[in-house]
């Protein structure tokens, strides 16, 4: 193919699909060439914690035989992806990153799994995860520490992080994760590729080896969704997560495409959105992005969205009250120290959850999304940070509550969309003393092509030099 590496490994989602589309590759060749990546890389960043060479290529194989028998292919053709440690795959363990799941075998595959299959896509690995999936850094007892290949001294994100050091390093060039409290935006913003939180009810959840449903509100503000070095891949897997499945009542047939809105686009720029104080670095990322979305036509205005930090207390609420009651005795029983200790000190200053403070604070969700809805309608877009620091040092969230804290106060921008239910972008912006920086993009329910447009106005003023070789 013109113009591209002679590294297949190199190459972007749409370019592999339709490279094997049009047989100047063939599926195997490219699975070939991401799994020798995978073990030229992976030791050093420890990313994907179970790889499926043999799978991935007997799947390569049907790939190219479909496309032989003249087969009509689907959009992920041959495409290598991986996927996250915390969703069913058939015949695979769900560990969820825990010493006890290791032998959690999935008798099928999760809705999104089955989505990417559909689609076309060849899973070459699993990616790893914090125990339970509930910190911004992602290291277990069971599958080690995940490192950012940037920088080894600075976290990958979570809970997502294997998924984006993979995607950073060439393991791939689309990943799958999930996102509760921004573990697909922060994993992406921390090691320098996309990533797109999309709108409540888009994309399908289920895992046939849950013991008992999730409780309400992770059901009402946990997502799937796809993560990729530049945004026309995560176009591409969000059409294919996307994909109805009969077992997630929540899901909702929303076209990817809305209705044309007025021109110029308003936006939004909130620097601060949360009040908690932002770093100079992350000051000075949102607004070159306000500068790069001005000159290509877009309207920018210095503007707080309504009520940002109460939506995101009232997230807490929410989920911190819920995991008080429900989840304690996961943690103490699955956990590992790491998690017990985030555990203990991410609901120290949640106060006793009561069923009539819950019932009133997800009733008053409502009164959010509808000033938000308004909010919208006027500026269809906001853009903020993903995070008030840059990547933290690893450790940082355990290392105390003050240091928790730290971490904590500086997530506050990435808890408002789950509990709106509003599709979020996080989108790089280049680099900062040699680490990634990056912003959020936040738009209306359903419409993630706003925020995708966007997104791909600021990724060609800000090009990433991803993959990357790991750095120490």
């Amino acid at each position: 193919m013109q113009n591209l590496p002679s590294e297949p490994w190199r190459w972007d989602a749409a370019d592999l699909a339709r490279a094997i589309r049009l047989r100047a590759i063939s599926a195997r060749e490219a699975t070939q060439a991401v799994l020798a990546r995978c073990a030229a890389v992976n030791p050093a960043i420890n990313a994907v914690v179970q790889v499926l060479e043999d799978q991935a290529l007997a799947a390569a194989d049907a790939a190219d035989g479909a496309l032989a028998r003249g087969e009509t292919p689907g959009p992920l053709h041959g495409v290598p992806v991986t996927t996250k440690i915390n969703v069913d795959q058939k015949d695979l363990p769900t560990t969820n990153g825990c010493v006890p799941f290791r032998d959690l075998v999935a008798p099928e595959d999760s809705a999104v799994v089955a989505n990417l299959r559909r689609a076309g896509a060849v899973i070459i690995g699993r990616t790893n995860t914090p125990a339970l999936s509930m910190r911004w850094f992602t290291e277990n007892a069971l599958h080690g520490r995940t490192l950012n290949p940037w920088s080894a001294g600075h976290t990958p994100g979570g809970s997502s992080g294997g998924a984006a050091a993979a995607l950073a390093a060439g393991i791939g060039p689309i990943a799958h994760g999930n996102d509760l409290g921004g573990s697909i935006r922060y994993p992406a913003y921390a090691c320098g590729v996309a990533g797109i939180r999309p709108s409540f009810g888009r994309v399908p959840a289920f895992n046939s080896t849950m013991a008992q449903e999730r409780p309400l509100t992770a059901q009402l503000m946990s997502t799937q969704g796809p993560l990729a070095r530049r945004v026309r891949d995560l176009r591409l897997a969000l059409a294919a997560m996307a994909e109805g499945d009969i077992r997630d009542p929540w899901w909702a047939p929303a076209p990817l495409e809305g209705r044309p809105v007025a021109r110029p686009i308003r936006v939004a720029l909130s620097v601060d959105p949360a009040g908690t104080g932002v770093h100079p670095a992350v000051a000075e990322a949102v607004r070159r992005a306000g500068r790069i979305l001005e000159a290509a036509g877009y309207v920018v205005e210095e503007c707080d969205p309504p009520a940002f930090a109460e939506a995101a207390r009232d997230w807490d609420t929410l989920a911190h009250g819920e995991a008080m009651l429900f989840l304690r005795e996961s943690f103490e029983r699955y956990g590992d120290a790491g998690a017990q200790a985030t555990f203990g000190f991410m609901t120290k200053h949640t106060p006793p959850a009561d069923m009539e403070g819950l019932l009133r604070t997800l009733a008053r969700r409502t009164t959010h999304q509808r000033a938000w809805a308004a909010f919208l309608a006027e500026r269809p877009l906001v853009l903020c940070p993903v995070s008030a620091e840059p990547p933290f040092p690893q450790g940082l969230d355990v290392s105390g509550q003050e240091g928790f804290d730290r971490v904590y106060r500086a997530q506050q921008v990435l808890l408002a969309t789950p509990l709106l239910g509003v599709p979020s972008v996080s989108v790089p912006t280049g680099l900062a003393e040699g680490l990634p920086m990056g912003v959020q993009i936040i738009a209306p329910r359903w419409r993630e092509d706003l925020a995708l447009d966007a997104a791909e106005v600021i990724e060609a003023a800000c090009p990433m030099p991803t993959p990357i070789d790991p750095r120490g």
